[in-house]
């Protein structure tokens, strides 16, 4: 099987399985066979390399559907029932990509939901998510929402994958788990709770608060005593600048977050990374009032730096350019020389999904054209604040170019091109050095 972990014959092999080759599904049987059953844990140990350009990537709905197809295994099993054969066949799928620094994901979202009781929808074939017919609670019971069993049910299921995941690696432990605002967004509903954004941010603010004070804060405490090597990152694309504006952003769901980290022992091993949408803060709006008035543009009222100041301040230990933040490259590549941490780059789902290509041609052209241009932005990034040591290398963040979403529907060629930017970078930093 080591013809298979040469890049890039694995995404030849997906690729291959894709268009629904039998002989490509086969062999992809007989890889998997062997690392459910632990005949790959070797391969999993190998570091990543030092001084080069890494990728990583959200890989599980790409795992997922593998397993479907080649054993049936539905949504639910795979992300709850065997968590050795989930961390297993996430790291195989993430070789055969050529990915080789390490980054556990899972249903996040609806796994911090269904901790404290949400009802789930858990599709065959794709990621589970909360029910938005069936909420949890309502303005007149958000009170109910108490602490969670964190020795059962979710948090368990997380625990094994992440004991699980440092065996076979050495990488430290990450937990995963829906910041605040997010997490009322699943329990209450996205657009209700949007209405109180505008109407009631009081109340709003009481409901972070509430779910921070008995849901999150405890789960973290509870996982740093099972991994005291461990790192939390919150997620909160809900509550990104995209989804409710720079100012909301700022007085709500940021406020919220950096109340999960002032004063407390865990404030350098925690961060969220997923704020999206800065271009957002040079968009331009109309006053509101009379339509006599002059019709002059008027801008947001948080700029960029102020905006990128409140997103450092909630993940200080690197800089991200996500696809939906629309900013220039090169505006990242100075925030982050500018702290002295590494830069990285989002590769959105839609920049590699085959089913947004028209002319595969014209999108490998463009997609390699993106690709040069973060490889080099983080390339110069590295080498103005340093390449990652060994100790950065196994800490369990996204790095460098981070693929957002890797999925069944994902175009192989085009992330043969993104990978292979990256290590021709680092090949040449390998020479340059010798």
């Amino acid at each position: 099987m080591i013809n298979e972990l040469t890049f890039p014959a694995g995404l030849h092999l997906l690729s291959n399985w894709q268009s629904g080759d039998a002989d490509a599904k086969s062999r992809l049987k007989d890889i998997f066979d062997a690392t459910i059953k632990g005949e790959m844990d070797d391969v999993f140990a190998s570091p990543a390399p030092k001084n080069q350009v890494h990728v990583s990537g959200s890989v599980h709905m790409l795992t997922l559907s593998i397993l479907h197809d080649l054993y049936g295994i539905d949504s639910a099993a795979f992300y709850k029932e065997d968590a050795a054969r989930y961390a297993r066949t996430n790291l195989m799928a993430a070789r055969l990509l050529g990915i080789q620094k390490h980054y556990t994901v899972w249903a996040l979202y609806a796994f911090t939901c269904e901790a404290i009781g949400q009802t789930m929808m858990y599709p065959d074939k794709f990621p589970p998510g909360s029910d938005p017919d069936k909420v949890l609670i309502t303005k007149d019971n958000w009170q109910s929402v108490t602490t969670p069993d964190f020795d059962s049910g979710i948090p368990k299921v997380i625990n094994d994958i992440l004991r699980e995941t440092e065996r076979l690696t050495g990488i430290e432990p990450l937990l995963q788990i829906s910041a605040p605002y997010s997490l009322a967004a699943d329990i209450y509903g996205q657009e209700p709770l949007l209405a109180d954004v505008v109407h009631d941010p009081d109340f709003v603010n009481q409901l972070l608060d509430h779910l921070a004070d008995q849901v999150l804060l405890p789960w973290i405490e509870h996982f740093l005593e099972q991994f005291p090597n461990g790192w939390i990152e919150l997620s909160d694309a809900s509550g990104s600048p995209f989804f409710i504006g720079p100012e909301n952003c700022k007085t709500i769901a940021i406020r919220a977050m950096r109340r999960m980290t002032d004063g407390k022992p865990w404030a350098d091993r925690l961060f969220d990374c997923n704020y999206r949408g800065d271009y957002v803060t040079q968009a331009k709006k109309r006053a509101r009032n009379s339509r006599r008035q002059s019709a002059a543009p008027t801008t947001s009222g948080i700029d960029l730096l102020e905006l990128t100041d409140l997103k450092h301040s909630v993940c200080p230990k690197f800089i991200i350019r996500l696809e939906a933040d629309r900013v220039p490259m090169p505006f990242y590549q100075e925030q982050a020389i500018l702290r002295g941490v590494p830069l990285t780059a989002g590769i959105g789902s839609g920049q590699v999904d085959r089913n947004s290509v028209g002319d595969i041609d014209l999108a490998k052209q463009d997609i390699r054209q993106t690709a040069n241009e973060y490889v080099t932005a983080i390339k110069t990034v590295c080498e103005t604040v340093g390449y990652p040591d060994e100790t950065i290398l196994a800490q369990p963040w996204p790095s460098h170019i981070y693929f957002e979403d890797i999925s069944a529907q994902s175009q192989f060629g085009m992330i043969e091109i993104i990978i292979q930017t990256a290590r021709d970078a680092g090949e040449q930093t390998t020479e340059e050095q010798q």
